[in-house]
């Protein structure tokens, strides 16, 4: 783990997530808390971030989405960073406390008013390489991409949806077969805005 931490991304993302102030949001009285973890591992002196692709379940406005492991705020949760835990341990029984928690990102609401009213605390982890994943029946698929890889253009992309019966581009990544887009887009951005030079 002190090799990982020790990597010039990781020790910068680790420095300016230490040295920031995260953005709170303000949530309305109807809005839900939730959180995510935006996890990280070095493999062969590459950072990689973890995704999951959601399985597809019809109680979920998320399904089948390319997304990072979270939830909702449980009464039973002390705050917003035990739920990333939480949730990341039911999801892919990966459990973040084995590992170092880098900080936080600013909070985010979908822009959709059609999505259910919440907000979403991304948090930063990192763990050892050789971790493994066993997904719930919630996740479809695990992916580790190379931060190196996302931050090449060639990884940028466009997702057309359409909201309110109305067409609507957003900036997207491609990921292999699969376009990240809505909140997880921009919680890679903000991501890789921390870690490059």
């Amino acid at each position: 783990m002190q090799r990982a931490l020790q990597h010039a991304d990781v020790s910068r993302l680790a420095m300016r997530l230490a040295s920031r102030v995260p953005v709170d949001a303000s949530p309305e009285p109807e809005s839900r808390l939730a959180a995510v973890s935006a996890v990280l591992r070095v493999v062969d002196g590459e950072p990689e971030l973890l995704f999951i692709k959601r399985a597809e379940l019809a109680r979920d406005p998320w399904s089948g989405h390319m997304a990072f492991p979270g939830g909702r705020l449980e009464s039973g949760d002390a705050s917003l960073e035990v739920t990333a835990v939480r949730e990341t341990r039911e999801e892919l029984a990966l459990d973040l406390t084995q590992g170092h928690m880098l900080g936080r990102l600013d909070d985010l609401a979908p822009h959709n008013r059609s999505l259910p009213p919440i907000i979403i605390r991304p948090f930063v982890a990192i763990v050892e390489a050789d971790v493994t994943l066993t997904p719930s029946e919630e996740v479809a698929a695990t992916f580790w991409v190379p931060l190196a890889q996302l931050q090449q253009d060639r990884s940028k992309a466009e997702y057309v949806v359409e909201i309110n019966g109305r067409r609507a581009t957003l900036p997207a990544f491609r990921v292999g077969q699969h376009i990240v887009w809505g909140l997880t887009e921009r919680i890679v951005r903000q991501l890789l805005a921390l870690v490059s030079p």
